[in-house]
């Protein structure tokens, strides 16, 4: 290593020599490997075994056509399949932690990846090692190895320890040399890959998965029941199989996974384009259900960057605005706040202390640049204070100490009237916003430290306020939360006073604020009160930050929280969908949520649950068409057996729908932006259509199925098989097309550009079926006289206003049935 780190041309050589920083984790999805994926889906299995029926029955220009479209079929989901990987891709390379990094003598943020072995890294509190290194000075440095020790006990590391990927830096800051990257790691060694690891299913797979599972062991049944009646009806047994597989290919519903996974990559990408990382994809779909939002209020509501604003020692008060000197009453408090921070602070209030003191007592005798820190005691949920213990030169130590008003009261062993005054002062500074801390100072002569702060004699020095202005635009982002029936609580380390005035500020509901320590006193029951009305939580523990949120789940709400520390981590994870900061948040915090806001910036959420939401309402609008579609397969192919005509749909005919069934949700319906507001109403409970919804899409679809059998039926009284088969067909697909329309509530208004390209082609490209003879004859099709192709417009046509009538009709009768039903 050099004073100036690597050189640029000294990383290219390693990064050549050893590689990206990554761990070796699953090859990548190629089109191969993504075609035989396909090829092994049920839907291809049918059309192939189709295939197989008519090289059996001696037809083999039937197999050759059906294998053909088999193959348009696979190229397209395919390519739809790339581009999901493509959206996927995207979201990882967001998603790939930096590092900060000596190069050039200049410190840098660069990818993680990119690190390359001689680097010296900075490490600091809440941060994921990125590669296994030396370090070479550590201050209060303390590792989480559990991921590769399975230890949660954190490891104090010293100036010259060993640190490995993947570990966590849980407290202080520290310079290391990077000694090993990639699959040269410790946790590389093991095979420890981040993307081989699986995420639990979530509740909209789970769901999805169930209705998939019953309607295939529904249509296995329907479809051996039909196999039989066609066998049992002096058909061979060929036939008889090729019915039972038309039926089958109708019922299945193969494209539900292609649908999810289509919307859930896209929206992600949509949203990392405004600022929004989505980690975990299926927590898109929860966000557009969550009804409560927890905010942590430092970083998030406000800019967390800190400003000394006001001293109060023995009753007086001084405010630091303007440009007034700071008197001399006062030199002694900001000393020593100074004194218990950290030398070089990453801490914004421990930044403003020492920036005021640098530019009030720079020269003066209260600056102490040449002492030398020797203890220190961190804050805990116990006693929250902080004290260090400094070498000044003589026999003794000067200790100083600042934190909670209260817990350095209660160190300097104030009496009862002085607590009362030092309490008043800090709820009238908290009432103005103010976070407020307690500072005291002691004097130690031992060599050894006592065990605990209480065992210094401390002397009460004052107050210091520090204010953290609110971030633009949260106002108005909460007031949009409120009327998209999404509570905002805030849940807050300040003092409850500071909490209400921020609250206020914010225009977060309520005046009540409730602490953490009075919320753990609560039984059940009181904690279930005090969330239906309060929505301020102050002094609360990262444990009663879970708590808080444990509690908001358990009472039927769908929660989201938002944070940016390592104290938020545990509240982040047990969330329905956490939300990181990402400029300002800790990699512990990015790691443990769902989703990372990359500009840190509140107003984004607004604007991910508008996304959440209209993703919802269009994959509940996709699945629903894909509901109406395969109605007038399944009413068709059973009616040409029971009413003893010939089949309007073979096989070969249900490739064409397919092939046009998969385009139309994923582009079509995706694309939807819709005339309603989705933060005008309060969120949906479940993001898959109900009963009544799909009761509608299935009467939607029987109307088409009547109006093509209709058809179908004049069109034999006048025609041929083979032409009367056509027209039927064309009446199908057109108005199979126009259904999107009659499932829209816009209807065709207002389409967006994809589906009426979609419309367009649905419409333009299968007339070649009709009019190209060999390839018509494969589909027994017979190009039919104009007045027959007028009859197929116009039942096309007649089918959207049916299609809609019927859906509406459905809606109204089970709306009424709720009604009417005893409460």
């Amino acid at each position: 290593m050099t004073p100036d780190g690597l050189t640029s041309q000294q990383v290219r050589e390693r990064l050549a020599r050893d590689g990206e920083n990554t761990l070796p984790g699953q090859a990548p999805r190629t089109l191969a490997i993504i075609a035989a994926d396909v090829v092994r889906e049920p839907m291809f299995m049918l059309l192939m075994a189709a295939g197989g029926i008519y090289l059996s029955m001696g037809e083999p220009r039937e197999a050759l056509a059906l294998l053909g479209f088999i193959a348009v079929i696979i190229v397209v989901t395919v390519l739809q399949a790339a581009r999901t990987e493509r959206a996927l891709d995207a979201l990882r390379e967001l998603s790939a932690p930096p590092a900060t990094v000596l190069r050039d003598g200049q410190w840098l943020r660069v990818p993680s990846r990119g690190l390359v072995v001689g680097d010296v890294i900075e490490l600091s509190e809440g941060m994921r090692v990125p590669a296994d290194a030396r370090l070479h000075d550590a201050h209060e440095c303390a590792l989480d190895e559990s991921l590769l020790t399975g230890e949660s006990v954190p490891v104090t590391k010293a100036a010259g320890d060993e640190v490995m990927a993947g570990t966590l830096m849980v407290g202080g800051q520290a310079h290391a040399t990077v000694r090993a990257t990639g699959r040269h790691t410790a946790l590389g060694g093991i095979g420890a890959s981040l993307g081989t690891l699986e995420a639990a299913a979530s509740p909209l797979t789970r769901q999805l998965g169930k209705m998939t599972r019953t309607l295939a062991v529904a249509g296995g049944a329907l479809s051996g029941l039909l196999a039989l009646m066609v066998w049992l009806g002096g058909e061979t047994w060929q036939q008889a199989v090729l019915a039972g597989l038309t039926l089958a290919m109708g019922v299945l519903p193969q494209e539900f996974p292609v649908i999810l996974t289509v919307f859930l990559a896209l929206g992600a990408r949509r949203l990392a384009a405004h600022g929004v990382l989505v980690r975990r994809l299926p927590a898109l779909s929860t966000l557009g259900q969550v009804d409560v939002l927890c905010v942590d209020k430092t970083g998030t509501l406000t800019e967390n960057r800190m400003q000394l604003a006001r001293l109060w020692v023995d009753g007086e008060t001084f405010d630091t605005a303007g440009d007034t000197p700071l008197p001399e009453p006062f030199h002694r408090v900001l000393e020593y706040a100074v004194l218990a921070s950290e030398e070089t602070p990453l801490d914004p209030m421990e930044r403003a202390f020492h920036r005021y003191a640098n530019a009030q007592l720079a020269g003066s005798e209260h600056l102490h640049p040449g002492w030398q820190l020797s203890w220190e005691y961190a804050l805990s949920p116990e006693l929250p204070a902080m004290s260090h213990g400094w070498q000044d030169g003589n026999a003794g130590r000067e200790i100083a100490a600042k934190g909670a008003p209260e817990a350095v009261a209660e160190l300097c062993h104030l009496d009862a009237a002085h607590k009362q005054r030092v309490a008043q002062a800090a709820r009238a500074m908290a009432a103005d916003g103010l976070r407020v801390l307690g500072v005291a100072r002691a004097r130690w002569t031992d060599d050894t430290p006592p065990a605990i702060q209480h065992d210094f004699d401390f002397e009460w020095l004052g107050l210091a306020g520090l204010a953290d202005r609110m971030k633009a635009g949260v106002p108005a982002a909460v007031a949009e939360c409120a009327r998209a029936g999404v509570r905002v609580v805030m849940i807050s380390g300040d003092h409850p006073e500071t909490a209400r005035a921020i609250a206020r500020e914010a225009g977060i509901a309520g005046a009540e604020v409730i602490t953490g320590s009075q919320f753990g006193a609560l039984d059940e029951a009181g904690r279930a009160r005090a969330l239906a009305r309060c929505s301020v939580f102050a002094r609360v523990s990262p444990l009663a930050k879970l708590s808080i949120v444990r509690a908001l789940q358990g009472a039927g709400h769908v929660v989201a929280m938002t944070g940016d520390g390592v104290n938020d981590a545990p509240a982040l994870k047990a969330a329905d969908v956490g939300l990181a900061m990402g400029a300002r948040g800790t990699d512990v915090a990015r790691e443990a949520a769902a989703m990372t806001l990359s500009d840190d910036s509140f107003t984004s959420i607004v604007g991910a649950l508008s996304q959440a939401r209209r993703m919802n309402a269009n994959l509940a609008a996709a699945l629903l068409y894909t509901f109406a579609v395969h109605v007038p397969i399944v009413v068709l192919s059973l009616a040409a057996v029971l009413f003893g005509v010939p089949p309007l749909l073979t096989p070969l005919c249900i490739a064409v729908l397919e092939i046009l069934i998969d385009p139309a949700c994923s582009v079509a319906f995706e694309a939807d932006h819709g005339h309603a507001d989705p933060l005008a109403a309060p969120p949906a409970r479940h993001a898959l259509p109900g009963g009544a919804d799909i009761a509608a899409a299935l009467a939607a679809g029987l109307a088409v199925a009547l109006t093509a059998g209709g058809v179908y039926a004049l069109a034999l009284a006048q025609l041929a098989t083979p032409a009367a088969r056509a027209t039927a067909f064309a009446t199908l697909l057109l108005a199979s097309v126009l259904l999107i329309g009659a499932l829209r509530e816009q209807g065709l208004a207002a389409l967006p550009k994809a589906a009426r390209w979609v419309m367009l082609c649905g419409a333009v490209v299968p007339l070649p079926l009709l009019a190209f003879a060999p390839l018509s004859a494969a589909f027994g099709f017979a190009w039919p006289p104009p007045s027959m192709l007028l009859l197929a417009l116009t039942g096309a046509l007649a089918s959207l206003p049916l299609a809609r009538a019927a859906r509406t009709l459905v809606r109204f009768a089970a709306r009424h049935s709720a009604s009417a039903s005893p409460k």
